[in-house]
C-alpha cells in the first residue's frame, strides 16, 4: 500500500503543480503586465486567456484534487497517520482554493471572456481585473502549501 500512496502523491504533486505554476506566473508576469495595458487589450488579452484556460486547466486542477483524496485514503490503509494528516491538509487547502477560484475569479473570467469573444471591451474591465488580482496571491498560497503537504506525507510518512 505504501507504494500506492507513492504514485498516487506523485501524480498529485505533479497535478497540483500545474495549477500552482500558472497561478505563480499569473502573480509575477500576468498581473503587472495587463496593469501597463489599455482596458481594450486588458479585456481581450485577459478574456482569451481565459477562455482557453477555463477549457484546458480543468483537467490537471480535477486530477490534483482527486489524487490528493486518493493519496489521502491510501496512507490510511499504509497506516501513515502523517501521511493522512498531510493529504487531509493538502485537500482542504485544495478546496478553499476551488472555493476561492468559483466565487471570484471564474466570474470575471466569464464576463472577459465574453467580452473578447463577442470582440468588445467588457464594462468596468479594469474593475474586474483589479477583483481577480485581489485573490491571485491567495491561490498561490494555498496551492503552494498544498504541494508541501503533499510533499511532507511521502518524506515524513
Amino acid at each position: 500500500m505504501n507504494v500506492l500512496h507513492e504514485i498516487l502523491t506523485g501524480v498529485a504533486l505533479l497535478a497540483v503543480a500545474v495549477i500552482y505554476g500558472t497561478d505563480v506566473f499569473s502573480a509575477v508576469v500576468q498581473r503587472p503586465a495587463m496593469a501597463r495595458v489599455d482596458d481594450q487589450v486588458l479585456s481581450s488579452a485577459m478574456g482569451f486567456i481565459h477562455l482557453y484556460g477555463d477549457k484546458r486547466l480543468p483537467v490537471p486542477g480535477v486530477a490534483g484534487v482527486v489524487a490528493t483524496a486518493l493519496t489521502t485514503v491510501a496512507a490510511v490503509f499504509a497506516g501513515s497517520t502523517t501521511a493522512v494528516a498531510s493529504g487531509a491538509v493538502a485537500l482542504v487547502l485544495l478546496i478553499v482554493w476551488l472555493v476561492i477560484y468559483g466565487r471570484v475569479s471564474a466570474p470575471v473570467n466569464k464576463r472577459l471572456t465574453a467580452a473578447a469573444v463577442a470582440g468588445t471591451t467588457a464594462q468596468g474591465a479594469r474593475q474586474l481585473q483589479l477583483t481577480w488580482d485581489s485573490v491571485i496571491n491567495v491561490r498561490v498560497v494555498l496551492q503552494g502549501l498544498a504541494l508541501c503537504a503533499l510533499f511532507s506525507g511521502v518524506a515524513f510518512g
